[in-house]
């Protein structure tokens, strides 16, 4: 992706939940339609970015990952600062994953915006005969929450696409309606957080994900 691209905003969403419940493999086959059988425990923080247009407006999703931050609580705040949505995600296949969301919720909003886009994200779809989180158990807990939802297979793409885009929809709904006041919601270069401007605000910086 070159450095001079042109794009009118820069959203950063990040990815919450339980280790091994798929987040990193949401984030590859989102940014780089990948996704790695063996994929190895986030350690730290990781983002990647994809371009994508909404209606008239070109946007850059900076999307970050780490693992289950259990271990990396000295990190909490600064994962969280300037993001404007999140998936929290857990393995439909693991109700122990799904029974984490309220805490990994009340995480998010104690570190994060207030008026952050969230969606609920029951994630391995593909492995329906395995199932022990029921859809429509998780779907009253995302209406309950006030939260968006939808289940996803990194493994077949099922899903991704549609997750991540009408979490991008949601939150540029916000910012052009003006639902949010100016500056109480944040679009985030590469290297710093800024204030929504105008549409026309360009991202100063970039840098390489590792």
């Amino acid at each position: 992706m070159s450095s001079d691209e042109s794009y009118n905003f820069v959203y950063k969403v990040v990815l919450i939940g339980e280790s091994g419940v798929g987040k990193s493999n949401l984030l590859s086959r989102f940014t780089k339609n990948e996704f790695h059988h063996d994929s190895r425990t986030t350690i730290g923080v990781e983002f990647s970015t994809r371009t994508v247009q909404l209606n008239t407006y070109t946007i850059k999703a900076q999307i970050w990952d780490t693992a289950g931050l259990e271990r990396y609580r000295a990190i909490t705040s600064a994962y969280y600062r300037g993001a404007v949505g999140a998936l929290l995600v857990y393995d439909i296949s693991k109700h122990l994953t799904y029974e984490s969301a309220e805490r990994w919720l009340k995480e998010l909003y104690e570190h994060g915006d207030t008026h952050i886009v969230v969606m609920l994200v029951g994630n391995k779809r593909d492995l329906e005969s395995l199932r022990t989180v029921p859809t429509e158990e998780a779907r009253a807990f995302a209406e309950k929450n006030g939260l968006m939802f939808m289940e996803t297979s990194a493994l077949d793409s099922t899903n991704v696409e549609e997750a991540f885009t009408n979490v991008l929809t949601a939150i540029q709904k916000k910012v052009v309606s003006r639902e949010v006041t100016r500056g109480s919601i944040s679009a985030v270069t590469l290297s710093s957080p800024i204030t929504l401007t105008e549409p026309e605000e360009k991202s100063r910086s970039c840098c390489k994900s590792s």
